[in-house]
């Protein structure tokens, strides 16, 4: 299944003029790169966030979020956000969640 291109245009709209974006195609989607870490990415029509492992419970009791279970074992500390899920306000909320996890990793 392609990626949702609209998704990914959105996500990349929010994140406007952040100036180590990088867009990569991975896994058959998109990952979207800031520092070098990716904070958050388009697998079909689906949003992966990457979130602060503290806050990744808590993240899972929202709204049309599930575990990431891309290799069959959960990846703790991303999420999987569905289509319905991301309404604009609450898509720029996920995507800024991402980011700004990955602008606090040390640059790769």
């Amino acid at each position: 299944m392609p990626y949702d291109e609209r998704l990914t245009e959105r996500v990349l709209d929010i994140l406007g003029a952040e100036p180590t974006l990088v867009e990569k195609k991975m896994f058959g989607g998109v990952a979207v790169m800031l520092q070098g870490n990716m904070a958050c990415g388009v697998l079909g029509n689906d949003l992966m966030v990457r979130v602060p492992k503290d806050e990744y419970e808590a993240a899972l009791t929202k709204p049309h979020v599930r575990e990431m279970d891309f290799t069959g074992r959960p990846m703790r500390g991303w999420i999987v956000v569905g289509p319905d899920g991301t309404d604009d306000a609450t898509l720029e909320d996920w995507v800024a969640t991402g980011a700004a996890y990955a602008l606090s990793l040390p640059p790769k």
